[in-house]
């Protein structure tokens, strides 16, 4: 049975054409050629290339189109689609409205989280307490003592058991009175969660 490969290299050789006098007069390479006569369809491109390269030689060979097109549909075989059965698709990245919701839910958590970790440990914590003035063996003559400082906020503050006001901030200004007794001058700060910050400062009154 005639092949196409068969027909087109019979062809060329009977009409004393070689493949470098077809190459020149098709265009196509020399390679192609000698696949297409020998039938070498795996190492072809797809059908409407190989048929369009079958009708180019055919025609320059004087042959019919047609029939030598025709034999051509009969003998390439069909190729098989290759289909991974497993897709790789783990590395496509795809924005769904689920991973905004997760997103969302995260940060919401991790912001309440740190806001209870805080207030947590505000609430364990013995507060804060400086003392700006008086400085230690300071000597006073008068009856009052001005005494000033920080502490943390929404603590109570009391300075040898007299209660002290305090700002927004925790800061503190006062006049304190004293006497000639007075020696030391204890400072308390106390937290809502009865945690306690105690300093002392000696002083002398003339």
């Amino acid at each position: 049975m005639n092949t196409v490969g068969k027909i087109l290299k019979e062809a060329r050789i009977n009409q004393g054409v070689t493949l470098s006098n077809l190459e020149d007069t098709t265009k196509i390479k020399k390679d192609f050629i000698i696949k297409i006569e020998d039938e070498d369809w795996d190492n072809l491109p797809e059908f409407p290339v190989v048929s369009g390269f079958v009708k180019n030689i055919a025609n320059a060979l004087d042959l019919s189109v047609d029939n030598v097109n025709a034999i051509l549909r009969r003998d390439y075989p069909p190729k098989k689609l290759r289909i991974n059965p497993k897709p790789d698709i783990s590395s496509k990245f795809v924005w769904s409205p689920k991973l905004t919701f997760a997103i969302g839910v995260s940060a919401l958590a991790l912001i309440v989280l740190g806001y209870l970790g805080i207030q947590y440990k505000k609430f364990a914590t013995p507060p804060e307490l400086l003392i700006n003035s008086p400085r230690e063996n300071q000597i006073f003559v008068g009856n009052t003592v001005k005494v000033s400082g920080m502490t943390t906020t929404d603590v109570v503050l009391t300075i040898n058991n007299q209660p002290i006001t305090l700002d927004q901030d925790g800061a503190f200004a006062t006049d304190l009175e004293i006497t000639k007794e007075t020696k030391t001058l204890t400072f308390k700060a106390v937290s809502r969660s009865g945690k306690v910050t105690e300093k002392s400062i000696n002083i002398s009154v003339e």
